[in-house]
């Protein structure tokens, strides 16, 4: 097996306003954890687009 450099993906800077709430709700379930906010939303999203786009295609 040989190595290889990963690639950084491209992208995008988005500026999003969250509730106060759920901000403090998200930074204690990261905490402690290996995990940035921008981590958690990113994957939290990416999980919701799939089960949207999974959805439409029973339709």
């Amino acid at each position: 097996m040989s190595f290889h450099i990963p690639s950084v993906p491209p992208t995008t800077n988005k500026t999003i306003r969250f509730p106060n709430d759920l901000v403090e709700r998200v930074e204690a379930l990261i905490r402690n954890r290996d995990c940035t906010f921008s981590a958690f939303v990113i994957a939290a999203v990416r999980a919701a687009v799939e089960e949207v786009e999974a959805g439409e295609g029973k339709s």
